[in-house]
């Protein structure tokens, strides 16, 4: 056949593609969307005003728009929630919730405190951000990772303030709280303020180190209280242990057995339930100065709360955080320059404390990191998140890291990022939950050691799974489904809370990080 023919062969062919294509129809957005066309683009629901003209419908236009008069008088209604629901928004428009951080920041920013008599309130001195939601105060460790996101803003003022503030507390209480309410002063939480100051000093230069050189030895006093009544027959006291002779390991407690005022009911019915002493609420208490609270990894035997041991484990989260402060005191004593034994005696403490680490925490079979239980002499066999903590602050040697790279892809990675731990419990520190602090230490953790595939596929999964539920509800949330990303993150001891502090300054970090 010559070419001639075959071009005549294929001319009924073009011609029906032609009538195919065309019989497809094509519409206006405007025309065919009418009043909620207006309505999207007048509110801006997309910043980018091209980005709705170009989503295609899920269902036929004039059934959107049918559905859309009806819903929108209902007092639940959400237009971005609909729009979600009814077009193909798969372009993710990330200046959006961009901007919506920006504007969350004055919002979530409580200016300083005047006393009011009889509140639980502990006013301080100087501006900070709250959380959101039902928390309307500063929180210790959620600062941390909100300062993520005030530097990648340019707040560096807004850090120093809560800086100070911490200073504020370190000194009137000698630590620093859960939160600035009088019912949290029995306790605190992971400790975060060195890693603060190394985050206040990329800006300000060494200096800070000095500045608050005096402040993170109240708070590695406060950590380390109790120390000088250990012994043999004593191996504990208050957040200190000794395990074996002149091994000195940290855990979580509060110096108070009695409910907490903020959940009296449920802790009072817990204990009616259950056939332990006052120890119970002790336990329930350091749980909360640990953050994670709740979870199976403070749990022996089955997962009711009833069995709650958590003064009996040491963590590997915390005693890492307190190998970090022992460094950074290193280096704050190395730059005074005149005081060699103290600088040496923080070294020598972070040495030792690194072998430990490794010691007690590290299982070369399983390849991981674990908490242990110090009263049984054994390991948790609970994987958790918090075991990444040793990569995060390159304890790990090569090996380790190897290990641990590999488990946290193999059993950790899901479709929203890293899930927390691998039972569900119904509590909001267990699997299926997804929390912004644990995805930046893994994150950052496996960059530490090269890893950087799995940890940009970590921060991505995050990062979408973050701008989903954003564009469905037009709200960051203090936690998240990973596993289900179409299910919203449960369990815990109140409902879903948004705002929300820590997640607005993960996200900006890592965002930032993967388009630098």
């Amino acid at each position: 056949m010559t070419l001639k023919h075959k071009s005549v062969f294929f001319l009924p062919l073009f011609y029906f593609l032609c009538f195919q294509l065309a019989a497809y129809s094509q519409i206006d957005p405007a025309d065919a969307f009418d009043s909620l066309f207006i309505d999207v683009q007048l509110k801006q629901v997309f910043s980018d005003q091209k980005k709705f003209t170009d989503c295609e419908p899920l269902y036929p236009p004039d059934e959107i728009l049918r559905k859309y008069n009806l819903e929108k008088k209902l007092p639940s209604f959400n237009l971005r929630s609909f729009v979600a629901g009814n077009f193909d928004t798969s372009l993710t428009d990330t200046s959006t919730i961009l901007n919506h951080i920006g504007y969350l920041w004055p919002c979530l920013t409580k200016h300083t405190d005047q006393g009011r008599v009889n509140s639980s309130l502990i006013p301080l001195p100087f501006p900070y951000i709250v959380p959101g939601g039902r928390f309307r105060e500063m929180y210790y460790w959620d600062s941390y990772f909100t300062m993520l996101g005030l530097a990648e803003s340019g707040k560096y003022d807004l850090i120093q303030n809560m800086t100070d503030n911490f200073c504020y507390l370190i000194a009137k209480f000698g630590h620093i709280p859960n939160g600035n309410r009088t019912y949290y002063l029995s306790r605190s939480q992971p400790p975060y303020f060195s890693l603060m100051i190394e985050l206040l000093a990329k800006e300000a230069g060494d200096s800070a180190y000095l500045k608050y050189l005096n402040c993170m030895e109240q708070e590695y006093r406060f950590w380390m209280r109790g120390i000088r009544e250990l012994n043999m027959t004593r191996n504990v006291c208050e957040r200190v242990v000794m395990p074996e002779e002149d091994e000195i390991l940290n855990r979580y407690w509060d110096s108070l057995s009695k409910p907490r005022p903020e959940s009296y009911h449920t802790d009072v019915a817990l204990f009616r339930t259950s056939d332990r002493d006052n120890s119970l609420y002790r336990n329930i208490r350091a749980t909360a100065e640990s953050g994670w609270d709740f979870s199976s990894r403070w749990l022996k035997g089955d997962t009711s709360m009833q069995n709650i041991y958590t003064t009996e484990i040491l963590p590997v989260d915390l005693n890492c955080l307190l190998h970090h402060l022992e460094m950074t005191l290193y280096k704050c004593h190395e730059l005074k320059g005149n005081e060699k034994k103290m600088s040496e005696r923080y070294l020598e403490k972070a040495g030792i404390r690194k072998e430990l680490i490794n010691k007690y925490f590290w299982n070369d079979d399983k390849g991981f990191y674990f908490d242990y239980n110090f009263a049984e002499n054994m390991q948790s066999d609970s994987y958790t998140l918090a075991g990444v903590f040793p990569l995060f602050f390159r304890i790990a040697n090569e090996q380790q890291a190897g290990k641990v790279a590999h488990i946290i892809k193999e059993r950790f990675l899901k479709k929203g990022g890293v899930v927390t731990t691998m039972i569900n419990t119904g509590e909001q520190w267990d699997y299926p939950n997804g929390w912004a602090p644990l995805q930046w230490i893994t994150y950052k953790g496996l960059k530490n050691y090269g890893y950087d595939a799995l940890a940009d596929s970590i921060a991505r999964r995050w990062l979408d799974l973050n701008m989903k539920v954003f564009f469905e509800t037009g709200k960051m949330m203090e936690k998240y489904d990973v596993v289900d990303i179409n299910r919203p993150g449960g369990g815990g001891e109140y409902p879903l809370q948004d705002g929300f502090g820590w997640t607005n300054g993960v996200f900006l970090k890592l965002y930032n990080e993967l388009n630098e």
